[in-house]
C-alpha cells in the first residue's frame, strides 16, 4: 500500500511544485508597460489644470531619455507650461506639443513629469499621443486609440487618455492666449494700415484745387515764356521794317 501512496504523493508534489514555479515565472515577467495621464482637475473647461504623466519603462538595458507628447485638439503648445520632472530634464515646446528630455534615467526607472494647461477644452476625453525614447535609441510609440494588440514594445500600443467630467455650470472658454492673439492679428494689421493710409488727403486736395481753381505754376511759366517770345519777335520785326524804310 505504501508503495502506491508514496509515488502518488510525489506526483502531486511535483505538480504543485510545477504550478508554483510557473506562477513565479509569470509574476517575474514585467507587466505590459504603458504611459498614463491623470489630473485632479480633469474637468472640461477647467483652468490651470495640472496634468501628471507617468511613462513606465520596459527596457532591461537602457534608461528613458525623452518623452514627446502630441497635444490633443483644443490645447495649444503656448497654453502649456512645465511643472516638474526628472532631475536635469528640460521642457521644449514643439509645433504640435512638447518634449521633455535629459540624462538617461536608471534602467527600469519610470519617467514622471507634470505640466499645467491654461484651460482644458470642452470635451469628454483627451488623447495625448506619446513617443518614449531610450538611451539606446529604441522608441516606444504610444499613439493608438483603443485596444490595438501591440507587440509588447510600445509599437502600436494605446495612447494615454484623460477622461473629463462635464464642465462646471457657467464655465466658459477663456480668451485666446496672447501668442495666439498676436499671430491672428498680425496679418490684418498691415492691411488695415495700408487701407487707411492709401488715400492721401493732401495730394488729393491739391489736385482738386488745380483742376477747379486755376492754372498750375508750370502753366503760368509757359504762358509767360510765350509772351516774352512774342514780344521779342515783334521788336525784331519792327526794327527790320524801320531799317527797310530808311
Amino acid at each position: 500500500m505504501s508503495r502506491i501512496t508514496l509515488p502518488r504523493a510525489a506526483r502531486r508534489l511535483s505538480v504543485a511544485a510545477a504550478v508554483a514555479a510557473t506562477s513565479v515565472l509569470l509574476t517575474a515577467v514585467p507587466a505590459a508597460a504603458h504611459v498614463e495621464v491623470e489630473s485632479d482637475s480633469a474637468q472640461a473647461l477647467a483652468q490651470n489644470a495640472e496634468l501628471t504623466f507617468v511613462a513606465e519603462s520596459e527596457s532591461a538595458t537602457a534608461g528613458i531619455t525623452e518623452l514627446r507628447v502630441v497635444l490633443p485638439k483644443g490645447i495649444l503648445p503656448s497654453d502649456v507650461t512645465y511643472g516638474d520632472g526628472p532631475e536635469g530634464w528640460k521642457f521644449t515646446a514643439t509645433k504640435d506639443g512638447y518634449t521633455v528630455k535629459g540624462p538617461a534615467l536608471k534602467v527600469g526607472g519610470d519617467a514622471e513629469h507634470s505640466v499645467v494647461v491654461r484651460q482644458l477644452p470642452d470635451a469628454r476625453e483627451l488623447v495625448f499621443k506619446t513617443l518614449q525614447t531610450y538611451g539606446d535609441g529604441k522608441v516606444d510609440r504610444w499613439i493608438e486609440l483603443g485596444e490595438s494588440g501591440g507587440d509588447g514594445h510600445g509599437h502600436g500600443n494605446e495612447a494615454p487618455v484623460l477622461e473629463l467630467r462635464a464642465a462646471a455650470p457657467g464655465a466658459k472658454p477663456v480668451s485666446p492666449s496672447p501668442s495666439e492673439s498676436e499671430s491672428a492679428s498680425a496679418s490684418p494689421e498691415p492691411t488695415a494700415r495700408e487701407t487707411t493710409a492709401s488715400p492721401s488727403p493732401q495730394p488729393g486736395a491739391d489736385t482738386t484745387k488745380d483742376d477747379t481753381g486755376g492754372l498750375s505754376a508750370a502753366a503760368w511759366t509757359g504762358i509767360a515764356a510765350a509772351v516774352l517770345v512774342a514780344v521779342a519777335a515783334a521788336v525784331v520785326l519792327v526794327r527790320r521794317r524801320g531799317g527797310a524804310g530808311q
